[in-house]
């Protein structure tokens, strides 16, 4: 099992920055990529970034792209989501999220973390 701790959340202002961090242990030998995705009130939980473990290429969703990085540090395992040119609809809880195998990011076997509130004021 893997266990996911998410840190860095916080309030911002648009057009402000902030960087969360998401701490994996556990079996982490075994994760495959990891992501992150987001929940906003009365909305359903949708896909940010996602980052391959081992030759750490990335993909960004389109709502974000040009705005947000997604990055890891394997020795630590760690990721991280540097998040720039806030926007107040980027106002979320999110999550950390890593797969194992051939297990994609978001799947109903994929590890969650509790979630981090980022509220973005305008």
């Amino acid at each position: 099992q893997v266990h996911l701790v998410e840190s860095g959340g916080g309030l911002a202002q648009a057009g402000g920055s902030l960087r969360l961090s998401c701490a994996a242990s556990g079996r982490t030998f075994s994760m495959s990529e990891m992501g992150w995705f987001r929940q906003a009130p009365g909305r359903e939980r949708e896909y940010v970034a996602r980052i391959w473990w081992n030759d750490g290429s990335t993909h960004h969703a389109d709502s974000v792209k040009g705005r947000f990085s997604i990055s890891r540090n394997n020795a630590k395992n760690m990721m991280y989501l540097q998040m720039n040119s806030l926007k107040p609809e980027d106002t979320a809880v999110y999550y950390c999220n890593a797969a194992e195998g051939r297990d994609t990011v978001g799947g109903s076997r994929s590890y969650w973390g509790q979630g981090t509130q980022v509220t973005v004021s305008s």
